[in-house]
C-alpha cells in the first residue's frame, strides 16, 4: 500500500467527511505484526492450533487491525499535519487472514479554537462486516 499524505487544513475538514482505503491482510502482513511486537500467539500463527479454538482457524491480531487507524490519521484525515491525541477500540468480530477490508473515518464533530477533530473510526468487509470501531480524536496542527 502506498498512500501519499494530504495535507489538510483544519478549516477544510468538514463534519460528515468520509476518509478511507482498503487493505489486504495476508500471511506476510500478520507475520510481520508478529515480528515487530512479539505477540506470536498461536491463534494468530499457528493453523492446527487455531483450528481447535472457537474460530475454527487463524484470525488477524486485532491490535494490528486498531494499527491500520494511524495510516488513516497520518496520511488520510487531516495527513501529515495530524497529532493523535487519542483511540477508543472496540473489537467486534474476528477476522481471518486472506480477506480484504475496508479502513473508514467519518468526521463527527470539530473543536474549534484548539483545531481538534472527532473521528468514528471503522473496519469492515466489502461485504459490510464490522470487524473493529471506535472513536478518534486528532489535534490539526
Amino acid at each position: 500500500m502506498s498512500l501519499k499524505p494530504n495535507s489538510l487544513l483544519y478549516e477544510e475538514i468538514k463534519i460528515g467527511d468520509i476518509f478511507s482505503f482498503e487493505y489486504f491482510v495476508d500471511e506476510s502482513t500478520v507475520f510481520k505484526f508478529a515480528e515487530l511486537t512479539g505477540d506470536f500467539n498461536p491463534l494468530h500463527m499457528d493453523e492446527s492450533y487455531a483450528k481447535e479454538t472457537l474460530f475454527g482457524g487463524r484470525i488477524v491480531h486485532g491490535m494490528l487491525l486498531a494499527g491500520l487507524f494511524s495510516t488513516l490519521v497520518g496520511m488520510l484525515c487531516p495527513g501529515e499535519r495530524a497529532l493523535y491525541l487519542s483511540q477508543d477500540i472496540s473489537f467486534r468480530n474476528p477476522l481471518f487472514l486472506g480477506k480484504k477490508i475496508k479502513v473508514e473515518g467519518k468526521v463527527l464533530s470539530k473543536f474549534d479554537g484548539i483545531n481538534v477533530l472527532e473521528i468514528k473510526t471503522l473496519i469492515k468487509d466489502l461485504e459490510g462486516n464490522i470487524f473493529v470501531d471506535g472513536l478518534a480524536k486528532i489535534k490539526v496542527r
